[in-house]
This record gives structure tokens, sequence and C-alpha cells, in this order.
């Protein structure tokens, strides 16, 4: 069992949407990957800290736990709550870890520490 969440509601990608909408061509032309970015505090407050998707499938640390995302790509972002994409809780073994989706918002269940791209097609 592998519990990942999807935060994929109707207003979200509706938000979404209107946002990609509103970055223009020329944005879409500059970033066709999109972005992620991970911020500090819930709810998209605090330090943003946009992710790097040319990196797949390379587990990478964050400086500072995040606790809330904002997912505008064609890609995921499998997300762990402890060092070296490790799943669990933290501080604990388990198989829980969260993935973004393509198009969401929302806040982690933890403080997530470390992460992974995942690639376009799965």
């Amino acid at each position: 069992m592998k519990p990942h969440h999807r935060h994929l509601g109707r207003a979200a990608v509706a938000t979404a949407a209107a946002a990609l909408c509103l970055a223009g061509t020329g944005q879409a032309q500059a970033d066709p990957l999109g972005s992620v970015t991970f911020y500090t505090g819930a709810d998209r407050t605090g330090t943003a800290v946009r992710l790097d998707l040319e990196k797949v499938g390379v587990c990478q640390e964050l400086g500072t736990p995040a606790r809330s995302f904002l997912a505008l790509s064609n890609q995921a972002v499998d997300v762990f709550f402890n060092e070296d994409c490790v799943t669990g809780a933290p501080g604990r073994t388990g198989d829980l870890y969260f993935r973004t989706g393509t198009l969401g918002q929302g806040d982690f269940p933890y403080p997530a520490v470390s992460y992974r791209i995942r690639s376009a097609a799965g």
C-alpha cells in the first residue's frame, strides 16, 4: 500500500488553469515544463522555492522544510517527510509519501524535507 494524495479539487484545477492562462504565451514558450513551487508556510505562504523540473528521478533535499505547494506542470512530484526520499512519517519507516499531481495546490500532512520529480510519462 502506497498512500499518496492528490489535491485536485475543481477549485484548485480552475485556479491552476486561470493562472496558466494569465501566464501568456511568452511564459509558456520560456518554460515548457511549467512550474512546481514549494512554500515554507501553510496555504502557499512564506518563502517560495521553485523546483528544477529537469532533474527527473533524482532525490533532492530541501534546505528548509516545505509545508505547501502549487503545481502548474505536466510533471508530478513525489514528496517525502524524511531525508534521502525515504518513505514514512517523519522519523519513522513506512510507505507514506505525497504526490503533488500536475495541476493542484495544497498543504503537506507533515513538513516535506526531500522530493523526486516524476517523469511526465509516469
